[in-house]
């Protein structure tokens, strides 16, 4: 088989035939609402573990460059901004997520069109928008077709979306489709991310979209200066599809009415900083706690959710480990916090209340098991039964997550989501978020967009409050 017949070459030839008048004005809408989601994260995310720590790091080895750190608007390289604004957009777990595909998208690839726009200078509203659906549509599409990636021990958000971003960085700097091939391959040969620091509850889950930001800088970089990369990157027999997916991905969700039915629009934006994996719980708890139901009443809780979940989110709650991101990933604490507070907000996740001996008594009451009636990589799907002190036994469940498509924020909603995050994070004043939302806004319309954005972004106007680790 040729080349230019092979998986990579025809996606890659796709992408770069699009424009921005092919993208709908729902695309374009959502696009810019995934842009909004995804600053406000990261301002919010300037007092998170493990961010002041990155840009130190970062401080004493860069000076300079052209490209902005968001958070303290300090210049270094393009890479090195990527991988500190993707590390501040993931640090909350508040990301955007498509719920089928198990990516987290924009925590990758706004960073990567936002350092490269920069780096090349100039780029128009419109190219910026069009880069940003060429990365989002492709890292849907990407993970629909390797639908096994998390249970194999993937971190799909990352491997996957160092490839998508690599593409968007590449239509950023007007790489034709042979360009682009080569830039999918250069990012692909930098594909890294597993499940494992999920698992463990560990800093390094948070910098992994920072590094998969990162890689795909460097892709199209290279790419366009004239360095190749494997041109089979998602077909060969040492490709992603054969290597990481085992064979077993399905290549023709790559492609089915690709450029005409659009994936951008599946995303869900999260209404809890935690694992998308347990928001049916969190749901749960908080209807439970709006009926009255008391935690103290509860004897013990079975949460049963699909098996892929479980492997997730599943695990014992421990609060001695003091630890933001195991209580991210708990299913038991995530329950248990709702049923006690009804929500679960920013401060949810934080010192000290991650160490509430209430909470932590609650979660520690709480069994989570697969349900044999669920689909294994169902992510929303979730079934409570509470069995109270008194014997009385409270069965409910849920088949649908806030925040999706079918259960979507509210314009009221979404906003005091993005007011939040910036008060939090940045102490920022209601003039300076105004100035950021409209700069988003009207970004279609701005002769440079990266400058529109990196301008608007709100500067700290007070320390951080210290570590919430």
């Amino acid at each position: 088989m040729s080349p230019l017949d092979a998986t990579s070459a025809r996606l890659c030839a796709a992408v770069a035939g699009w424009r921005y008048e092919d993208l709908t004005g729902d695309v374009v809408g959502t696009i810019k609402r995934f842009i909004m989601d995804t600053l406000g994260v990261i301002g919010g995310a300037a007092r998170a573990p493990g961010i002041e720590a990155l840009h130190a790091r970062a401080r004493h080895w860069e000076h300079d460059g052209s490209a902005t750190a968001l958070l303290g608007h300090r210049s270094c390289s393009p890479p090195t901004a990527a991988l500190l604004n993707g590390a501040a957009a993931h640090a909350l777990d508040y990301d955007d997520l498509h719920d089928g595909a198990r990516v987290h998208t924009n925590c990758v690839v706004l960073p990567a069109v936002l350092a490269t726009a920069e780096d090349v200078g100039g780029v128009s509203g419109r190219d910026f928008i069009l880069a940003m659906a060429v990365g989002t549509e492709i890292h849907a599409r990407l993970g629909l077709a390797c639908p096994g990636s998390l249970a194999k021990g993937w971190h799909p958000t990352t491997v996957l979306g160092t490839l998508a971003a690599a593409l968007a960085a590449g239509i950023v700097r007007k790489l034709d489709a042979t360009a682009l091939n080569h830039a999918l391959g250069i990012a692909f040969h930098q594909t890294c991310g597993t499940a494992q620091s999920i698992r463990d509850g560990a800093l390094s889950k948070r910098v992994g979209a920072g590094f998969a930001s990162r890689n795909a800088v460097w892709a199209a970089a290279l790419a366009a200066d004239g360095i190749t990369g494997p041109h089979r990157a998602l077909e060969g027999d040492a490709g992603l599809f054969a290597l990481y997916e085992r064979g077993e991905a399905q290549q023709a969700r790559l492609f089915a009415a690709l450029g005409e039915d659009w994936r951008v629009t599946e995303y869900s934006i999260k209404p809890y900083p935690c694992c998308r994996c347990m928001h049916t719980v969190i749901g749960i708890g908080i209807d439970l706690h709006r009926q009255g139901v008391q935690a103290d009443d509860v004897a013990r809780a079975e949460v049963r959710m699909g098996a892929v979940n479980v492997q997730t989110v599943g695990g014992a709650y421990d609060a001695a480990r003091a630890s933001v991101v195991h209580a991210q990933f708990s299913a038991a604490y995530g329950f248990a916090r709702a049923l006690i507070d009804g929500r679960a907000g920013l401060s949810a996740f934080q010192q000290p209340a991650i160490a509430d001996a209430r909470v932590a008594a609650m979660a520690d009451r709480v069994r989570v098991v697969a349900d044999d009636a669920i689909q294994a990589n169902a992510i929303e799907p979730a079934r409570v039964r509470l069995t109270l002190r008194d014997g009385r036994i409270i069965d409910t469940g849920c088949d649908t997550m806030k925040g999706s498509p079918q259960a979507p924020l509210s314009d009221t909603e979404f906003e005091v989501k993005f007011d939040e995050c910036m008060t939090y994070g940045l102490a920022a004043s209601e003039a300076a978020i105004a100035r950021l939302a409209s700069a988003i806004r009207e970004l279609q319309d701005a002769p440079d967009a990266a400058h529109a954005l990196v301008s608007a972004f709100p500067a700290p106007v007070a320390p951080p409050h210290g570590s919430v680790q």
